[in-house]
């Protein structure tokens, strides 16, 4: 991975630093007064900068240790977080070289796909910390509070990283698991503590109100956005103007969608427009992070057909199972059907997975059983899109909203139940959260005389804090009336964060919903936070894409009875 420049911020971290001392010297008051006189005269003022700085953490520890170990005197906030992420990046890479050492031994296949995948993931950690470092030089006082919200995304993808690189080891016969565990056990809490840290900072840019209008910001185009990338969805084929055309007839450019992202230009912050006429493709695909700002249309979500039936009970682990995998980011998909066609009896069996960032999906077909549409990591919309599965078939740590969509519930095995969502938040600062916003939750003809013996559930807890919201939908009457499923006893019942407002039709009466303590009662104000313009800040680069959208809540007498 070669020497990082992370520790050399620029001089236009000027601002953040600001925000950041100021962070210090609040968290200083406060604890001041506590502090014995014998103690104030035994700590030096750089132990208690760095004390100061590692206050908003969980892991006070870990995070003190970590930067008395690397720093002299000069503790200054700025100094701190270069410090801290140059430290956490080092930590990661040694696991990612733990992971290379286990591989050379693993004799099982599960391990060994394991492994594999923790180097890809670890990678991509690692990317999304450069990434956010990189992100500072470029920081006007203007966008302090853009580029925190960034930055909570991008740390929030790199803790979801982590642990979907731990979760590979699940049912596998060796002990490399709990070694990875133990590798990766310092860079996950020094990972949480960045989050903590920036979340303070965050804030107090809030309560401080430093100069910032969001109103004013969301006007803007992002940088990530090049004009001829604005408002693409709202153009005919013919005006797209496909960089290259897939047709299995021979009347494109190439035959398979792999062929043409060959084609695709390396981190190009132009739109590559990828038109994959009629026709089913077996591929299993992949758009690589270099491939940023990739466009895949279609002819329609019952004309194009990507598909592949790659599950678990064959021997994939349930990452690598994905038909579509779609990585690099601004990515947007529209007028595609994408399924995974393995079946309910080959369990873990997913048709699309996403980590991109500012992923936009639009009238697109996604079709599985259990574990259909992984949404991984990062910030993703989809609008008008059709998603049907079994058991957690809406799953993943992404901060997501799923808008006017159509959830279709099929039959499962005999033995099963169905559960609409798995969120798989893992840190109680992270940024993530499952969201459907006038959706409609229905059951499939061949699973609608079933849905009394075989119930259905919103969703249940993947991860400790697992959080989701169903907000102005449409919930048919195969919803069980408990609502919610627990994953396993108590956990997460009590940290978990799951609530229900303004829904309509027979699955919508929560009078006798479970009572645990994370399923909580919002009003609209409350539950505003979970809306495009303000959950995944959707006013910056949506309107860029031209995918239609609504920004905030609907009037509650004037919600759109779509389906």
């Amino acid at each position: 991975m070669g020497n990082q420049k992370v520790v050399i911020i620029g001089v236009s971290v000027v601002v953040l630093v600001a925000v950041i001392g100021t962070v210090a010297v609040t968290l200083s008051s406060s604890h001041s007064s506590a502090a014995q006189p014998t103690e104030e005269k035994t700590l030096s003022t750089s132990q208690k900068n760095i004390q100061e700085f590692c206050s908003p953490t969980d892991y006070r520890q870990t995070c003190e240790d970590a930067l008395h170990s690397v720093t002299g005197n000069d503790t200054d906030p700025k100094q701190l977080m270069g410090a801290i992420f140059n430290i956490t990046i080092d930590n990661i890479k040694k696991a990612f070289d733990h992971s290379s050492v286990l591989s050379e031994a693993a004799k099982d296949p599960r391990t060994s796909e394991a492994l594999e995948n923790c180097r890809e993931l670890l990678d991509y950690a690692i990317e999304d910390l450069r990434t956010s470092v990189s992100k500072i030089d470029d920081l006007s006082f203007g966008k302090v509070g853009t580029f925190i919200d960034d930055l909570k995304i991008w740390l929030s993808a790199t803790i979801t990283y982590q642990t979907t690189c731990l979760d590979g080891f699940e049912n596998t016969t060796t002990d490399a698991g709990e070694s990875m565990r133990k590798a990766l056990n310092s860079s996950k809490e020094l990972t949480s503590n960045i989050l903590a840290i920036i979340t303070k900072v965050g804030d107090t840019v809030s309560e401080f109100n430093l100069g910032l209008s969001r109103k004013l910001l969301s006007d803007e185009y992002p940088s990530w956005f090049s004009p001829s990338k604005r408002r693409l969805l709202q153009l005919s084929l013919s005006e797209l103007k496909p960089n290259i055309v897939v047709a299995q007839d021979g009347s494109g450019d190439v035959q398979t969608i792999n062929e043409a992202l060959l084609h695709a230009p390396k981190k190009s912050q132009d739109t590559f427009i990828i038109y994959i006429k009629e026709g089913v493709y077996k591929e299993k695909i992949q758009v690589n992070r270099s491939n940023s700002h990739v466009m895949m249309i279609g002819d329609g979500p019952d004309k194009t057909k990507i598909t592949g039936n790659l599950n678990y009970v064959d021997g994939i682990g349930t990452f690598r199972t994905a038909t579509l995998g779609v990585v690099g980011d601004d990515f947007i998909g529209k007028d595609l059907w994408i399924e995974n066609s393995a079946g309910p009896a080959k369990h873990q069996a997913v048709a699309m997975r996403s980590q991109s960032d500012r992923t936009v999906f639009y009238n697109v077909r996604f079709d599985g059983y259990q574990d259909t549409l992984y949404a991984h990591a990062n910030r993703q919309f989809y609008r008008d899109c059709n998603i049907s599965g079994t058991i957690d078939f809406i799953f993943g740590d992404s901060a997501s909203i799923f808008q006017n969509c159509l959830i279709i519930v099929r039959k499962p095995l005999d033995n099963q139940r169905n559960i609409v969502t798995a969120q798989g938040r893992d840190d109680k600062r992270g940024a993530s959260a499952i969201i459907l916003h006038n959706c409609t939750i229905t059951a499939d003809p061949e699973y609608y005389p079933f849905r009394a013996k075989l119930p259905t559930y919103l969703g249940r807890p993947w991860k400790i804090y697992s959080r989701t919201i169903v907000m102005q939908s449409q919930l048919d009457d195969l919803i069980h009336p408990d609502g919610w499923l627990p994953w396993n006893g108590d956990y997460g019942l009590n940290t978990l964060f799951y609530t229900e407002i303004d829904n309509r039709g027979p699955g919508a009466d929560k009078s006798k919903r479970v009572a645990w303590k994370g399923v909580k009662k919002v009003d609209y104000g409350h539950a505003s936070k979970y809306t495009v313009e303000n959950f995944i800040k959707g006013n910056k680069w949506l309107p860029q894409t031209g995918v239609p959208f609504f920004p905030g809540m609907l009037p509650q007498t004037q919600a759109d009875r779509i389906h």
